[in-house]
């Protein structure tokens, strides 16, 4: 095939990776504000050039042929970079400016990220943010998300990202509900209180410690469970029991003398812990938008864990640790 003969046929690929990506010629003339008949011709253009069939049509659906599967792969991978194309050009402006779609779990959202963002609507007025709160697995292309937050050990094949500090949880309790039943010394007094936990898994009621070479492992009770850290926050707070809380939600409490740490010589080993990334896909040339919200968040977050000096015990401090960042 000539390189002339392929540059006409460039949009015939783009529209047809938009056919996988819409299921149906209908939806994806939708989208691209064409007719279906305009669409199915555009495919029967490229199928004719290419000698094959892309597309198994039934009544109900479409699916790719396996010659179709691999020419799909290569035209989304045309889109794609048809897509930095146009990213690059916003490099180009001098104030970063549009929408950029974070999405963020539930908690880390409220507790980390909302508090900062208003500061930085002020800083940049061209840009605006969509905060998706969500604890669910979201695909960045499918989902059409910018940004994804996540707790993890790496970004995931396919992805860039940069450490933004690490999530740790440690039990809380009031100092009015230890006054009244008692301080625990050893992870197995915890029998002896009422414990407020995650409730999702039969393991969130099976707490883990250790202490150095020491390990523990004890079966909580308590009257209450939820799986939201908010609303852990609050049932401590109310004097209910012993909470298991990431140290981000219950900073604050902690400041004002509202909560205390239980067990601060033995370390919590809760689920859900980790490093907190950044990650966004793979590009040399991030838009402008993007960058600095990256850099903002980074540099709000550095300044926090740097100025939290509230835990009594060194290592404690653990519990709101920033990496270094990196890429």
């Amino acid at each position: 095939m000539s390189t002339n003969n392929t540059i006409n046929l460039m949009r015939e690929m783009a529209i047809f990776a938009k056919v996988v990506e819409a299921g149906s010629f209908s939806e994806a003339a939708r989208q691209l504000a064409a007719t279906p008949s305009a669409i199915s011709r555009s495919v029967a253009r490229l199928e004719k050039e290419l000698g094959t069939r892309l597309l198994q049509r039934t009544t109900r659906k479409l699916r790719l042929s396996e010659s179709g599967q691999e020419v799909y792969e290569h035209c989304l991978n045309m889109v794609n970079a048809a897509q930095e194309v146009m990213s690059v050009s916003g490099n180009f402006s001098h104030e970063p400016q549009g929408t950029i779609r974070v999405s963020v779990p539930k908690a880390v959202g409220r507790f980390v990220v909302h508090p900062n963002i208003p500061a930085f609507l002020a800083q940049y007025p061209k840009i605006d943010v969509n905060l998706r709160l969500d604890d669910r697995y979201v695909d960045l292309i499918d989902d059409q998300i910018d940004l994804a937050i996540r707790i993890t050990d790496q970004p995931p094949p396919g992805l860039m990202g940069r450490r933004l500090l690490n999530i740790w949880h440690m039990l809380c309790a009031t100092p009015e509900y230890l006054a009244e039943h008692g301080t625990p010394q050893h992870p197995h007094d915890l029998k002896n209180h009422s414990c407020i936990y995650l409730g999702e898994e039969p393991s969130d009621s099976r707490w883990k410690f250790s202490q150095g070479s020491k390990i523990a492992t004890v079966n909580i009770h308590g009257r209450y469970a939820a799986n939201h850290t908010g609303v852990r926050l609050d049932a401590v707070l109310q004097h209910i029991g012993i909470g298991s809380l990431p140290y981000f939600t219950a900073k604050h409490a902690l400041q004002q003398g509202q909560l205390v740490q239980v067990l601060p010589d033995w370390n919590f080993k809760a689920n859900y812990t980790g490093e907190l990334w950044i990650l966004y896909p793979p590009t040399r040339h991030l838009p402008p938008k993007l960058r600095v919200f990256i850099e903002y968040l980074a540099k709000c977050l550095r300044k926090e864990v740097a100025s939290n000096k509230i835990m009594a015990k060194d290592h404690s401090a653990n519990h709101y640790e920033l990496p270094e960042a990196g890429e």
